[in-house]
């Protein structure tokens, strides 16, 4: 949520920041505002509720002089509603001071009550005018906006990354952070702020993660990083691992359409590096040594959405493979149910971001609690790694649609690595087992591509379905979690009711869903490797067939026992049985956004949704 930008640099501070916002709506957002010190040293402030092109347009019609320093802002309503006034930046000292702020500052109504008594007045209904307020307060008491800085931020609970400029120093601009992201952009003669590095990598790919409670100020040619008491800060740098063009759409109709069809190579490149003479080997596992790896003996997956059914599917893989007891929780129950956690637990963290606040509260919950922590990721430089033991990166490439197409497949291949390197440090599989394993999961991206070839087919079911009011999923075993995730993205993209079950519940209740017409996707297990699971799932397609419903199935090639009963097929390519979820969410994903599409809505930025879910 909430996308930041900083800059100092040269005479183009208008067109950077808004660049950088570009880049950043997918993060999800109702407003969108700049502040810029001209070169005359004139602090001036553009802000406008609804998308982005609406203050783009507010720009060309009013101009603001460009200068070499400003912040920019999407907000996502919190405290408020998504209006002109509420949205940021800002303003404090009698309108020469600017501040945007992603998060929720928990304490602000004391604070504002505070400054009411002292005679301030507010123009809006957020948190974020409190700190604003307060900071121009402080900046008169101390005359330098860092030291007012640390201050203000000594007396916020909560949430934020607050990001500010005065008139009265251009050239600077100050940054905080507690629980939310903040990344420095490294430039020659400029550098940059930024909610995530898409904010500035058209111009550098050098970066640095700011730390749990640092300030940070860049000029034009320094940067300076400190704690929240004033005390010097080392950072280490990083390159990023992709450049501008991969967050550009290239053609496509939408971000989504495009990162479907990188699944292959999303896949492709998570695994590259890490598989040596047929075996999985994860270097990044190599901090815990293999001894402290084998005395694993309970794995708790916490996750949120998406990544939850990307943790569900590895369930089996893992337990299969390394036989080791594996519970998936949502984040945000795990920590307030006291669980129990030990120090040979260990708790893999899932989050595209890396930002998802409540699986950021869930890894330090756990790691206060002794237990160890890996974390799964697509986000170089973020917050959840940080905060981990050890991190397998997916090396997906940017996914700027809110909803998750290729980061699941991604954080999927990524699980199955770590789980056939645990196997085998394990000794639980022998090295030839493992190796077919691995060459099975090597020929995924191929099947990828194969299956995405259905596109039209897809395309034509979801015209004939767009005046559906409701669809049902079912799957078992690995199915169950695609079932799930299939039901998830027609929810996010076309706005329609849709469940997905486990098949085997369906006499328990659902069924009673089911009359004439209604439309049911069903996942069908291969009959070549679960020869018990098959024919109960065509039962239960025999049951609801007979009370009226229309059968999509997802199917592998050559299964004929289903033809009989299915209005629809999307065939997969053959796969073991762990490997078919990779193949069987890609039709699933296609019937989402195509019929989104049909409905005319906005598939990469659905509505109420942010992709990156940084408050609680």
């Amino acid at each position: 949520m909430c996308g930041i930008v900083g800059y100092v640099g040269d005479n183009k501070s208008v067109e950077v920041l808004m660049g950088g916002l570009r880049r950043l709506e997918y993060r999800g957002y109702d407003s969108a505002g700049i502040a810029v010190i001209d070169d005359a040293g004139v602090l001036n402030t553009a802000k406008r509720a609804g998308k982005l092109a609406v203050l783009a347009a507010e720009l060309e019609a009013h101009p603001i002089n460009n200068g070499r320093t400003g912040i920019g802002h999407t907000r996502w309503a919190t405290h408020g509603g998504p209006t002109d006034q509420n949205a940021h930046p800002h303003l404090g000292d009698d309108g020469k001071l600017a501040l945007i702020h992603n998060g929720i500052i928990e304490n602000f109504s004391p604070l504002k009550d505070e400054l009411l008594a002292e005679g301030y007045v507010f123009e809006s209904e957020t948190d974020t005018e409190v700190a604003a307020v307060l900071l121009g307060r402080e900046y008169r008491r101390l005359g330098d906006l860092g030291e007012a800085f640390r201050t203000v931020v000594a007396r916020l609970d909560g949430a934020f990354t607050l990001l500010a400029v005065h008139q009265d120093q251009p050239g600077v601009v100050v940054g905080a952070r507690r629980n939310s992201p903040l990344v420095i952009g490294l430039g020659d003669g400029e550098n940059f702020l930024g909610s995530d590095v898409a904010a500035f990598v058209e111009y550098t790919r050098r970066a640095v993660a700011i730390g749990q409670d640092q300030i940070v100020t860049i000029t034009p040619d320094l940067v300076t990083v400190t704690d929240f008491f004033g005390a010097p800060v080392e950072v280490e740098e990083f390159d990023i691992a992709w450049d501008a063009s991969a967050s550009e759409k290239g053609g496509w109709s939408s971000f989504m359409a495009k990162e479907i069809s990188e699944q292959p190579d999303a896949v492709t490149n998570t695994l590259r590096g890490r598989i040596h003479d047929g075996q999985a080997v994860v270097p990044e596992l190599e901090a815990f040594g293999d001894d402290v790896l084998a005395g694993i003996r309970r794995i708790v997956i916490v996750a949120c959405g998406t990544a939850a059914y990307a943790g569900q599917t590895a369930k089996y893989a893992i337990e299969k493979w390394a036989q080791v007891p594996v519970d998936v929780e949502l984040s945000h129950e795990f920590r307030y149910r006291d669980p129990v956690l030990t120090s040979d637990t260990l708790v893999i963290s899932i989050s595209q971001s890396g930002e998802t606040m409540d699986t950021l509260m869930a890894v330090k919950y756990a790691r206060e609690a002794g237990a160890k922590a890996i974390s799964i990721c697509n986000t170089q430089g973020a917050t959840i790694p940080r905060e981990s033991d050890a991190v397998i990166y997916t090396h997906a490439g940017p996914e700027v649609a809110v909803a998750s197409t290729k980061g699941f497949t991604g954080q999927i291949a990524a699980l199955y690595l770590f789980a056939l390197h645990l196997a085998r440090v394990r000794n639980t599989m022998s090295l030839e087992e493992l190796a077919a394993q691995v060459v099975e999961l090597q020929a995924i991206p191929e099947k990828i591509a194969t299956t995405l070839l259905q596109e039209d087919a897809v395309r034509q079911l979801a015209v004939w379905m767009t005046d559906s009011r409701a669809v049902l999923f079912l799957g078992r075993h690995v199915g169950f979690p695609i079932a799930l995730e299939g039901a998830l993205k027609l929810k996010e993209l076309a706005y329609i009711h849709a469940e997905g079950f486990a098949a085997g519940e369906l006499k328990h209740g659902p069924i009673a869903l089911i009359e004439p017409g209604q439309p049911v996707f069903v996942v069908v297990p291969s009959p070549r490797g679960s020869a018990h699971l098959h024919p109960k799932v065509v039962s239960n397609i025999q049951e609801i067939r007979a009370r009226g419903a229309r059968i999509i199935a997802i199917a592998e090639q050559g299964d004929a026992a289903v033809l009989p009963f299915a209005d629809t097929v999307f065939h997969i390519p053959l796969a073991g049985p762990l490997f078919e979820p990779l193949l069987a969410v890609v039709p699933l994903q296609m019937f989402a956004i195509e019929l989104a599409t049909a409905k005319g809505l906005d598939v990469d930025q659905p509505r109420n949704l942010a992709k990156s879910v940084t408050v609680e």
